[in-house]
């Protein structure tokens, strides 16, 4: 599947985009970029104090346009031919 990443993202993984493949939910994608790519990137997505029952991402993830937070959060499952966007938490104040 194609992953592609926005702002500080970019900057943590090196690129714009990357292909993964084997990862069955956004959980197991999660960590597989956190392993290959950069450990920030859950602790950004999964790992903040803004996480809860109603919000299990802290930025934004869509699968084929869709936000995952309107699918099943990080149960959502992945096919080898999807695109996953992910935004990173915005700030601001």
């Amino acid at each position: 599947m194609r992953i592609k990443f926005y702002a500080t993202f970019r900057e943590l993984v090196g690129r714009k985009e990357v292909e993964v493949h084997g990862v069955k939910t956004v959980r197991e994608l999660i960590e597989y970029l956190s392993e290959h790519y950069s450990p920030e990137i859950k602790k950004q997505l999964i790992e903040t104090e803004r996480i809860n029952e109603d919000k299990p991402v802290d930025g934004m993830i869509l699968v084929n346009g869709h936000n995952v937070l309107h699918l099943n959060g990080l149960d959502t499952e992945l096919k080898e031919d999807d695109e996953v966007h992910i935004f990173p938490p915005a700030g601001g104040g």
